[in-house]
């Protein structure tokens, strides 16, 4: 038996360390969290400072049991679970629970997976540090009381089966303001003057603005009215350098943004793959938000930098953490291994740990340089002076390795295409050839929604969670169903655009898509519901500064300069007070609004949100006839959704023929417009209306897709017609009742036989005990057909 036994979170990080120790350690994992706080009401006892209840969850017991007996036979146990507040709370639990000695435990922390910081952490361990452990629990006890306490105050006020969270309402407060701030939006249109200038030289072109813009097309018209007989020349020219600086290093909340906009990753995803690189003893810590960068690292970073690029490209810089509320003293997500440019793994991990390595690596490099150039161009008729400008790199510096996006470009800048930043040789007093000019309408933008990336910066901003919450904040919003991440398609419009040619101005009427959105976070009408009875009754808790002070007195607990008891006792008292008050006064909350009267029966029209989601209704309880129900379609909304639209949503379903002696039906459902026909659906194709479908169509759109289902089919079992061999996205595979079977590699897809597919089948539900149930319909199906192959034979 082992000396010691070193505990850590993850087995994929008990796997890397134990090859940095010798035969003397014992590495084993926790999975995590080894206890929690009781399901029950009793969790916390507010009589009695707040004392907790806890209990080993049932997935637990058998790690918890064989933690003990090892724990009981190594003479030094070593906590080892990460270096925030949840890892100190995670330490703590273990100590407990696992019944250590104070004399014979040891806690230590490292913020990399290398040989040098592990063994550096076992040459320097120390106790669990209980202003970090309360800090926790004062979150865990603060989230905790506020789910128990307002959840049965919005089943009761609002919906049955909701649930509230502090930081989480917050978030939702977010979204919903700025879809309101959207919806009040009014688009101001203004016209943009674009002209393209050349020396007398055709080849040198280059383009030229006017600074302002002109809010009506009269005066537009008039502008390129009296350029027609203008002479143009170069009235001063400025030539300055100018400096480009690189971004610090990751922190998590820079790490989630630049992951969303460069790679497209969800937040989570970012950090399941960040966790793994970490484990792996890739990368340090993702959990920080810190931007400083460890000596060690630093001298790495260098060496890197004049080995690959030479010494010119090497500034060294250390950054300071601007937010007051800092969470401990780690590093900036960095690699720990600058030489590795690139590492194994999937193509995830391969990207996500590129970026960490280019953000890092340009953070110790050069500025880049470069030569702005500025020309104002005088307009003989006018007063107004056009202004063209072009840059010129004349040191790329850190842009070698990394350019920073932001969210409203998310590719990086592209050096190797300087056209149209360039401009010709040009001197003061030189006469210029207008080639064309055009006045283009445009309209100012509405606030932007929110994306993931934005959210996390937004509630970085407003002090509002930390690294660690940012994440699960942005899961839980969406799985309450309070928030959808989705795309919308724009809306078509009109703009004019006055051009002048050939000394006359000729006006055009072009369209555009407007307000097309991409994995933007919208909130649903129940979200909107939830957030206003909030905001009405329980103002602290969605308050921004409310919320960021708390935050603050958490940091202030891990610092040891707060009473964490103390800290909640001024927090509950008025909470549970408004709590008790709510559920006595307040009313119960619909979110209904009328709409006005249907105009062929004339019962009032209304919208509010339903036992399964947001409605509309004809006529209402009292009526003799009963009410008429309709679904809101995606994109809706109560607050913003027009009469006419609501009498629109009752005009489906509708007939729209017969096909094969069988009715179609055209609706629309929980994933869009379709047609049903003889108990199968068929979606519409995008972009068609559903209430423009016609007998014609529908019978083309079914026998298109029969057509597309029959081209996948490869081969369908005689045994069993629900054993196929489709064409996938990836190649080949089997389906198998509700199973998709993979064809193992090697396979001749033409010599698969059923039994095969049998074996397949088998081994997959094996291998996943969740498919088990899943499989039900394929094994009945594989029962059926093994029934009449002996039937079969029997009969031969």
């Amino acid at each position: 038996m082992a000396k010691n036994l070193l505990i850590v979170e993850s087995p994929a990080k008990a796997k890397t360390i134990e090859g940095y120790l010798g035969k003397d350690f014992l590495v084993k994992s926790s999975y995590g969290h080894i206890r929690d706080l009781v399901k029950t009401d009793d969790a916390i006892d507010t009589e009695d400072n707040f004392k907790q209840k806890y209990e080993v969850p049932s997935d637990k017991k058998a790690i918890v049991s064989e933690l003990k007996k090892l724990a009981k036979s190594a003479e030094t146990v070593w906590l080892a679970s990460d270096e925030d507040r949840e890892g100190e709370a995670i330490s703590w639990h273990l100590y407990e629970t696992l019944g250590l000695k104070d004399d014979n435990t040891k806690r230590i922390v490292f913020h990399e997976i290398t040989k040098p910081a592990i063994l550096k952490a076992i040459d320097s361990p120390r106790k669990i540090d209980f202003n970090l452990v309360n800090a926790q629990q004062a979150r865990r006890v603060l989230d905790r009381l506020v789910g128990f306490e307002l959840s049965p105050v919005l089943w009761r006020k609002v919906k049955p089966s909701l649930s509230a969270g502090r930081v989480q309402s917050v978030a939702v407060r977010l979204i919903v303001e700025r879809e309101r701030d959207i919806n009040k939006f009014t688009a101001e249109a203004s016209f943009k003057i674009v002209a393209i200038f050349n020396t007398g030289n055709k080849k040198e072109r280059f383009k030229a603005e006017l600074p302002t813009r002109f809010p009506t097309e009269e005066e537009a018209k008039q502008f390129l009215s009296d350029c027609i007989s203008a002479a143009f020349e170069v009235k001063s020219l400025e030539t300055k350098p100018s400096k480009r600086t690189p971004a610090a290093p990751f922190t998590t909340s820079t790490l989630q943004q630049e992951a969303s906009r460069k790679l497209g990753y969800s937040v989570a995803r970012t950090m399941q793959v960040a966790q793994r690189l970490y484990e792996a003893g890739r990368i340090t810590y993702m959990r920080t938000d810190s931007v400083n960068l460890s000596d060690t690292a630093l001298q790495a970073a260098e060496a890197e930098i004049n080995n690959a690029y030479g010494s010119k490209y090497h500034k060294k810089r250390q950054y300071r953490t601007k937010s007051a509320g800092a969470q401990e003293a780690h590093e900036a997500i960095r690699p720990t291994y600058f030489n590795d440019h690139t590492i194994d793994g999937d193509n995830s991990e391969k990207r996500l740990y590129e970026l960490i390595w280019k953000r890092a690596i340009a953070s110790q490099m050069s500025e880049a340089e470069f030569e702005k150039t500025t020309a104002k161009i005088d307009i003989s008729t006018r007063q107004e002076d056009l202004v063209a400008t072009g840059e010129v790199m004349k040191f790329d510096g850190f842009l070698k390795v990394y350019f920073e996006s932001t969210d409203d470009d998310g590719d990086d800048i592209d050096l190797d295409n300087e056209d149209n930043s360039l401009l010709p040789p040009l001197a003061q007093g030189q006469q210029l050839t207008r080639e064309s000019m055009q006045a283009t309408q445009r309209f100012s933008r509405p606030p932007a929604r929110f994306t993931e990336a934005s959210l996390v910066k937004k509630l970085e901003e407003l002090g509002i969670g930390r690294p660690s919450t940012y994440a699960p904040t942005i899961s839980t919003i969406q799985n309450r169903g309070y928030v959808v991440k989705e795309d919308r398609d724009g809306k078509e419009r009109a703009y004019q655009v006055l051009t002048l040619e050939n000394d006359q101005v000729i006006t055009q009427t072009k369209t555009e898509i407007t307000g097309a959105e991409r994995n933007k976070m919208f909130p649903t009408d129940i979200g909107v519901l939830v957030n206003d009875f909030l905001v009405q009754h329980f103002k602290g808790i969605v308050d921004y500064h409310f919320t960021a002070k708390v935050e603050k007195e958490f940091d202030e607990i891990a610092q040891g300069m707060k009473e964490w008891t103390k800290m909640l006792s001024n927090f509950y008292g008025p909470f549970h007070s408004e709590v008790q008050d709510t559920l006595d006064n307040a009313d119960r909350a619909t979110h209904e609004r009328e709409l006005g009267t249907d105009p062929e029966s004339g019962k009032p029209i209304s919208v509010r949100v339903g036992r399964f989601g947001p409605l509309v209704q004809i006529g209402t309880a009292d009526d003799e006839e009963k009410p008429r129900f309709a679904s809101l379609r995606k994109g809706q909304m109560i607050e913003t959704i027009t009469l006419e639209e609501a009498l629109e949503l009752f005009k489906l379903p509708k007939k729209v023929g017969e096909f094969e002696d069988k009715e179609m039906t055209v609706a629309i459902g929980r994933f869009g417009p379709y047609i049903r026909h003889n108990s199968s659906f068929y979606s519409l194709p995008k972009g068609i209306d559903p209430l423009d479908v016609e007998e014609a169509q529908a019978i083309q759109i079914i026998e298109e897709k029969r057509q597309k289902d029959k081209d996948k089919i490869i081969k369908i079992f005689d045994e069993n017609p629900e054993a196929k061999i489709e064409n996938g996205r990836w190649g080949p595979f089997v389906r198998f009742g509700k199973q998709n079977l993979k064809i193992p590699k090697g396979t001749e897809v033409e010599k698969i036989t059923y039994e095969d597919v049998l074996k397949w089948a088998e081994e997959d539900t094996k291998s996943s005990p969740a498919k088990k149930g899943r499989a039900t319909k394929a094994t009945k199906a594989t029962k059926t057909a093994k029934t009449t192959k002996t039937t079969r034979a029997k009969k031969k």
